[in-house]
């Protein structure tokens, strides 16, 4: 059984997509860790098993719910190519927004299930401080933005 509880209004698709997102976030830490120093290495690592995490439980709360969790691509476009350290930085940071927004989604589409919501909520604070910190390593202004995952 999952932590979280399981009401018949889960959104579904709103979870499907932040699984997807965490599924894609979990691919772009293994292809930034080829462009970084090591000095960042405990850093990614540690955002990396972020949302390993976050996409287990998310797949748990899915088989709770009766759904199938969506598998994970094969690879993912980027926006850029990913070439050296600062372009794999501002992917990571492309990673934790598209994540923020997938949880923005579910956060909004799930006012029924305090549990499901506060999840979703700290998965998007959790995602918009890792943009943030990516930002401030690479120098990037402005360093957070004023709503995280909004459209």
């Amino acid at each position: 059984m999952s932590p979280y509880r399981v009401r018949s209004q889960v959104p579904v698709g709103a979870l499907q997509g932040a699984l997807g997102a965490e599924h894609a976030a979990v691919w772009v830490y293994g292809v930034v860790g080829a462009f970084v120093p090591d000095a960042l290495s405990r850093r990614l690592d540690e955002a990396a098993t972020a949302h390993q995490a976050r996409r287990d439980a998310t797949q748990r709360i899915l088989i709770d719910a009766g759904a199938a969790p969506v598998p994970p691509e094969p690879g993912y476009l980027t926006p850029e190519p990913v070439t050296d350290a600062a372009s794999a930085l501002r992917l990571a940071i492309t990673a934790e927004t598209d994540a923020a927004a997938a949880w923005r989604s579910v956060v909004e589409r799930s006012p029924a299930d305090a549990d499901l919501r506060g999840t979703a909520l700290e998965a998007l604070t959790d995602a918009a401080v890792r943009a943030t910190r990516w930002r401030a390593t690479v120098g990037a202004t402005p360093l957070t933005v004023p709503f995280p995952g909004a459209p």
